[in-house]
């Protein structure tokens, strides 16, 4: 979709400043923002996403109302913001020269377990929910027992593996291991990380809430293997229960028919679930899924 007239005015009104050009980014993400980076009439560049719909309009609110409570070295400078009643548009700081992982170089991965336990100790922002009440959360092995199928689907465990299995996953997975008391971020993946001079920025608050912070560190590790980053139990310990329910949320979700509003997610979710499979079964000493594609 090209830009009109009235996307540079909405630019320029949610940055106070004259806008010259805006060139649009692809490829990016896996909701429907339209993301840009935006040159202003001083030379300065920033970083856009406009909503485009229902969906992706909450989700920006809710980012935008996190960065506004959130400080620290861990955050995008907030550059601006303007919303229509319809489709917000937010600015931040374009980072579009820091190193964005993969490959994962020397030292990232310790930056990002340093981030995640800076951000647990944050206050508490206003407005967050308790990460139980959060219907991301809530899919998990109790959903797969109920109705295996869409995980059958997938071809990474055989019916027979997942009888087997589910007994231990349903008693270790416990939804209330979620619980907590500090702030989490729930969407930890290289896509919404990057590493500036001298920092590890973390981006799209939208799914902040407030619960066990190991669940930050076990939602990130699946998608660091991926990356040729190493195994999740090399790279932090993380509870045989938290593994198991990361394992359990990719398993309940990845088969389902795609979303609307984010048609990326599913592949994402499949292919964390290739490594958060075979990570609860090593952690929980079971035998290996025996599906047709399983990482590590």
């Amino acid at each position: 979709m090209d830009l009109q007239r009235r996307d540079y005015e909405r630019l320029a009104r949610a940055a106070g400043a004259d806008v010259l050009g805006a060139k649009l980014i692809t490829g990016r993400g896996y909701t429907q923002n339209r993301r840009m980076i935006v040159e202003l009439a001083s030379g300065a560049t920033l970083f856009a996403k406009q909503a485009t719909d229902a969906a992706s309009a909450a989700w920006l609110r809710t980012e935008y109302a996190a960065y506004r409570h959130l400080r620290g070295s861990f955050l995008p400078e907030l550059a601006g913001w303007d919303d229509d009643g319809e489709f917000p548009v937010l600015l931040l700081e374009d980072l579009s020269d820091a190193r964005w992982p993969p490959p994962w170089e020397a030292g990232m991965v310790d930056a990002v377990l340093a981030v995640l336990a800076e951000v647990a100790a944050h206050p508490v922002i206003p407005g967050l929910s308790p990460v139980r009440e959060n219907d991301y959360m809530q899919p998990n092995w109790a959903d797969v027992a109920d109705d295996p199928q869409p995980l059958l689907g997938l071809k990474l465990c055989s019916e027979q593996w997942l009888n087997n299995a589910l007994p231990v996953l349903l008693d270790v997975a416990d939804p209330d291991l979620a619980a907590g008391t500090a702030l989490i971020h729930l969407d930890v993946r290289s896509d919404n990380l990057c590493f500036p001079a001298g920092r590890t920025v973390l981006f799209d608050w939208n799914l902040a809430a407030v619960g066990n912070p190991e669940f930050d560190v076990a939602f990130w590790l699946p998608s660091l293997t991926l990356e040729g980053g190493p195994l999740p139990e090399e790279a932090a310990a993380v509870s045989p229960g938290v593994a198991a329910l990361v394992a359990g949320f990719f398993a309940s979700q990845a088969g389902l028919p795609v979303i609307p509003h984010a048609p990326r997610v599913r592949d994402i979710q499949r292919r964390q679930l290739e490594v958060a499979l075979p990570w609860a079964a090593r952690v929980l000493e079971l035998p290996p899924p025996d599906g047709a594609a399983v990482t590590g």
